[in-house]
């Protein structure tokens, strides 16, 4: 069903392929939107995004629970932990992304795009009116050095784009142009997406240094007050520039939006239920049939709310760092998977209700299919066949357990494969030939309760390989600066991935990940397999050749073995206080990010 959704809503987009390709006009004419795949799905002059309810008043506040803390104000870099909410409500970008469809772009800070059909270029004209909180105006030059500053002192996740910018040059008063130096059709998108900072709040600063300072932008909040690891409010900017905008309209609703961090997790639902905070989500399927009993639920001061969504699965589990040689043989790694019995944890965790996660794509029509690749999907591995890990091409699927808590039929299979590896029982405990015993240490972030409890249930079934692990805890601080070196030899790892996987993905499983820090490749993967699929993802112009290349990455990942991942969830569970409400119209992500508090509002009960 998620599938055929999936392809109505992009339908009409493409039967308009003839007139408008790739959401840019064959005469290069500036558009109001850019789409990847068709065209936009908003015509110009639309009232209002479709999630959004532009009746909806304004005022009131949401406040939220985080676990961990925060030291800098500064999310643009590597350095530091700085709230989210920092860069996704205090600053704006030239073009604005909507959530109900896969990948599509709309004016904000700028008035219009336009692009060539080979999108070999990309031009943005500014809104005449757009300003800073400040009340300066956001010139051509704020953008360009917030692009250039970005794209080489500001955080990894923004260098592989700029890297593919062969010019930079303002066209006229209000507009600029980026010309690109290889084909990738993502890239007239991505460069609409890139926060716009002040250039004149950051002269004579260290743009790589952590700061508490507060940014000047030009979105619909401003940091109100905040206490560095403690709290931070924003306030509704009374004049912001851009409230009246279409793409605004509706959005934006609530007057202060409040963040509290709490040192563990379980402490954050502890302050929910005592009223401190006024939305939780909940990732436990159990818990949330059975620990909603408390008052304020039973009373009707907070209400459950489910949301549905159709974005892919992505990856949450434990990943193996590939750069220690233990984890370097894929038949290891699938030992390690072999016996942990997910079927087991589920149930005794979460009640076994929710599916597990099959493939980093999978519940979307990017996820790779069953059994052999077949049609284009084999074509595009064909080349790579000789290096790729046994059932990527022949098909892979998860370990199974039966259910109970020895499991040992899986632990026989995974004795059996850390032989052929070279590890050998002996004495009770895993060896190598030389008699080195197999140790590695597993880092997780204080506080996640459940994921350590999961991996003690992991480390009982490890102990019957003879393999004792070290389970390390560390606060949220530790496991930022552990994790962006690369410092562990597994850790619990998480990854969102949308409808319109794209350049990112170079940065999740690319090649020079293996030894840069801050990037999201923890389990140092180097396959020119998978750069290769990512390079026919975004230089494909038809729709058919993006998706076969993403499920054959799928296949890459997944047969890879790198994460042992668990389960998902087909719907997002909020609880909320009962005075907070949220359109009826449900976009294609879902509770994904442009969602709570974006759409949301605030009315008291009459």
């Amino acid at each position: 069903m998620q599938g055929m959704v999936f392809f109505r809503r992009l339908r009409p987009a493409i039967a308009a392929f003839g007139l408008v390709f790739m959401g840019a006009a064959a005469g290069a004419e500036p558009q109001h939107a850019i789409a990847m795949y068709g065209a936009p799905a908003l015509p110009p002059g639309f009232a209002h995004l479709p999630q959004a309810n532009p009746d909806a008043p304004k005022g009131g506040e949401i406040r939220f629970g985080e676990s961990g803390g925060f030291d800098s104000l500064n999310p643009w870099i590597l350095k530091g932990r700085a709230p989210a909410a920092v860069a996704s409500y205090t600053v704006e970008s030239l073009m604005g992304r909507s959530y109900d469809e896969p990948f599509t772009l709309y004016g904000l800070l700028a008035e219009s795009v336009d692009t060539d059909d080979a999108r070999s270029w990309v031009e943005f004209t500014l809104r005449e009116g757009a300003r800073f909180s400040d009340g300066a105006p956001v010139t051509i030059d704020d953008v360009m050095w917030s692009y250039e500053t970005l794209g080489t002192l500001g955080h990894p996740r923004y260098h592989t784009a700029w890297a593919k910018v062969a010019k930079m040059e303002q066209t006229g008063p209000r507009s600029l142009r980026f010309t690109f130096s290889e084909p990738d059709r993502e890239l007239a998108l991505l460069m609409g997406m890139r926060p716009v900072l002040q250039r004149a709040q950051w002269q004579g600063k260290d743009f790589t240094a952590t700061t508490l300072e507060v940014p000047v932008g030009s979105g619909p909040y401003v940091v109100d007050r905040f206490e560095a690891g403690r709290y931070i409010v924003l306030k509704r900017d009374p004049n912001w520039w851009g409230a009246d905008l279409p793409f605004n309209r509706g959005q934006h609703n609530f007057d202060e939006i409040r963040y509290d961090y709490f040192g563990d997790g379980g402490v954050v639902f502890e302050a929910f239920k005592a009223g401190e905070i006024s939305s939780y989500r909940e990732g436990n399927a159990a818990k949330w049939a059975s620990a909603y009993d408390f008052p304020a639920v039973t009373e009707g001061r907070v209400v459950k709310s489910e949301i549905a969504h159709q974005r892919p699965s992505g990856i949450t589990g434990l990943v193996f760092n590939t750069r220690r040689a233990q984890f370097a043989d894929w038949r290891v790694r699938e030992a390690l998977m072999q016996v942990f019995n997910f079927e087991f944890i589920s149930q005794t965790l979460s009640g076994g209700s929710e599916p597990r996660i099959a493939s980093y794509f999978s519940n979307s029509p990017l996820g790779m299919r069953p059994g052999a690749a077949t049609g284009r999907v084999a074509e595009l591995l064909a080349p790579f066949a000789a290096d790729l890990v046994p059932g990527t091409i022949e098909g892979y699927t998860l370990p199974v357990g039966d259910g109970t808590e020895l499991n040992r039929a899986n632990t026989r299979a995974a004795i059996a494969l850390l032989d052929e590896a070279g590890w050998t029982v002996q004495g009770g405990v895993l060896k190598d030939a030389a008699g080195a015993p197999f140790t590695f240490e597993i880092v997780l972030a204080q506080g996640a309760r459940e994921v350590i409890s999961i991996v003690e249930i992991y480390t009982q079934a490890l102990s019957r390989l003879g393999i004792t692990p070290t389970v390390t805890l560390v606060d949220s601080a530790q496991y930022t600066e552990r994790t962006n070196a690369y410092d562990f030899d597994m850790a619990w790892y998480v990854r969102g991935l949308s409808l319109s996987p794209g350049n990112e993905q170079m940065l999740y499983w690319g090649t020079t990940g293996v030894t840069e820090p801050g990037s999201r490749n923890w389990m140092g993967m180097s396959s020119p397999a998978a750069e290769a699929m990512i390079t026919a993802m975004i230089s494909s112009r038809d729709q058919s050749e993006f998706i076969a290349a993403t499920r054959a990455l799928d296949r890459i990942l997944t047969a890879g073995r790198y994460v042992i991942p668990i389960w998902y969830s087909q719907i997002s569970r909020l609880a909320h206080d009962r005075a907070l409400h949220y359109p009826a119209h449900v976009p294609l992500y879902g509770d994904w990010i442009g969602y709570q508090p974006d759409v949301w509002w605030f009315e008291e009960a009459k």
